[in-house]
């Protein structure tokens, strides 16, 4: 299993004293640096989030980037993450505004994914009607079908589309064949969904899959405990080898993102970070090959 499996830094893995949400979310490090210690790690490719890549693509150019990308043989594998597709009023209008960027930025550099999640306002399970969220989700693949490009719902826990159920039941209703779910063992974790359900999805539901680690008991908010306290791979509490498992039994053969975000990443020297991911991740695929 070791030997097939492709390895993708997300965004927030090398993106050194930058915090979701909680600061303007441009890295530190620069574009060619990342790009370098993602490839000398042995990762196939990375993420940017939005705010990050505005700042690299006003400085260096969106050719200077490709350039960059090319000389290392790697490529920007996913954009994160759109908000508020679903809504109205100045909600949907600065979420338009995100869209159009992501979708212009994903063809651009012919990125696999546009990684977006639910409402974090209105976190009921029956907080927006199936029927809308689905033609809305409907709506957003077409959109990212002319520019060549998927769209991967992220299941989170302190969202309104926290489960493998309800969103197997949107992905359904909605119907794109370029849309699937983003299953993050962290969200799993933290969100006590039994992989019995991860395993029950068909792989066709299945758009990314992400990874990581974390102590079992939450440490503060959920979100504090989501951008300061994960841990690299197996050097946490979670079952990442149950997570893999049933990941494996839906037939999945994507690829899979690493996800650190925590203070130790972020303090970590940008090489080592991306070292250490690598390596601790595809540690757990070895064990299980």
């Amino acid at each position: 299993m070791a030997s097939d499996v492709a390895l993708y830094a997300t965004s927030w893995t090398l993106a050194g004293d930058s915090i979701p949400a909680l600061t303007d979310e441009i890295s530190p490090h620069s574009f060619a640096a990342r790009v370098e210690a993602a490839r000398e790690a042995g990762f196939a490719g990375l993420g940017l989030a939005l705010a990050d890549f505005r700042f690299l693509k006003e400085r260096l150019g969106v050719p200077e980037m490709r350039m960059i990308l090319a000389d290392n043989q790697m490529h920007c594998v996913e954009f994160e993450v759109l908000t508020d597709w679903f809504t109205s009023g100045e909600r949907r209008a600065r979420s338009d505004a995100a869209r159009a960027e992501f979708l212009r930025a994903a063809e651009e550099f012919s990125a696999w994914q546009i990684k977006v999640v639910g409402d974090f306002e209105d976190i009921g399970d029956d907080a927006w009607p199936l029927e809308q969220l689905a033609e809305e989700f409907r709506a957003l693949c077409d959109d990212a079908a002319k520019v060549g490009t998927r769209i991967t719902l992220e299941l989170l826990p302190f969202s309104n589309i926290k489960t493998p159920k309800h969103g197997l039941s949107l992905i359904e209703a909605a119907g794109a064949r370029n849309g699937g779910l983003l299953l993050d063992v962290w969200h799993m974790e933290r969100g006590h969904i039994p992989y019995s359900e991860v395993a029950a999805l068909p792989a066709s539901a299945i758009g990314w899959i992400e990874l990581d680690d974390a102590a079992a008991e939450q440490s503060g908010t959920m979100y504090e405990d989501t951008v300061h306290n994960r841990r690299l791979c197996g050097e946490g509490d979670f079952d990442i080898a149950g997570f893999l498992r049933a990941v494996r039994a839906t037939g999945y053969k994507g690829g899979y993102g690493v996800e650190i975000i925590s203070k130790e990443q972020r303090a970590r020297p940008l090489k080592e970070a991306a070292r250490r991911a690598f390596e601790t991740t595809m540690r757990q695929f070895e064990a299980l090959a």
